[in-house]
């Protein structure tokens, strides 16, 4: 058992740092102008975070659980299709290359995204909010705030362009309504945390956004 424990510290502590290098390597590559060689490398920096979630939090019912996951996956595909196609939902908005290759004008990893971002929001709510149902409304709160950070910058890294040149109200207000859901559908998915790893992910995904939010108010003025 102090085996099994010692391990999954040191998985934990190994998955924090690895997140962290990446994020901060990002951050300074991007700043010094080498935004040209990184940017294009986001798709890897998400697999590399699925890779680490699964490996600190692997399936416990597989079967169940890929079925849950595959869901959130097709959702957000489906939603985002949606979106960009008919601007029906979150707005007039389209893709750009640096997300990564795309079906039907939407990058296919944004659905890996979804996952990411549902997994580590309602982890960490799961861990704070005890009360069953309101955790779900706070990991959906949480996925809002991380995407009101995002979008100052997303147009500047190519990520995704609004044809109005900002992110609309209506934007969020989906996005809470989409994120409600997939945190209900995965709150009895997501395991009860006991290291600081999906906290740690959350920190590094404000922290860059914001840092190169604040970078951009200091440049424009």
């Amino acid at each position: 058992m102090n085996n099994e424990l010692s391990f999954s510290v040191v998985k934990s502590n190994s998955s924090i740092f690895a997140i962290w290098l990446v994020t901060i390597s990002g951050m300074i590559g991007i700043w010094l102008g080498y935004g040209a060689w990184f940017l294009p490398k986001t798709p890897f920096n998400l697999l590399l975070g699925v890779a680490l979630l699964y490996w600190n939090f692997p399936l416990k019912n597989v079967w169940p659980g890929i079925l849950i996951w595959s869901l959130v996956y097709i959702i957000g595909m489906s939603v985002e299709m949606i979106g960009v196609n008919t601007g029906f939902l979150f707005g007039d908005y389209w893709y750009g290359e640096n997300m990564g290759p795309k079906l039907a004008n939407v990058p296919l990893l944004i659905g890996i995204n979804w996952v990411v971002l549902t997994f580590i929001t309602a982890t960490i709510a799961k861990r704070f909010i005890r009360n069953p149902w309101m955790a779900p409304v706070c990991g959906a709160a949480l996925m809002v705030a991380l995407d009101f950070f995002i979008e100052p910058v997303a147009s500047v890294f190519d990520y995704w362009h609004w044809d109005a040149g900002y992110a609309p109200l209506r934007n969020y207000i989906d996005w809470f309504v989409v994120s409600l859901i997939l945190q209900v559908l995965v709150k009895n998915s997501v395991p009860q945390a006991k290291y600081p790893l999906p906290l740690h992910h959350f920190a590094s995904q404000v922290l860059f956004f914001v840092f190169f939010y604040a970078m951009q108010q200091i440049t424009t003025k």
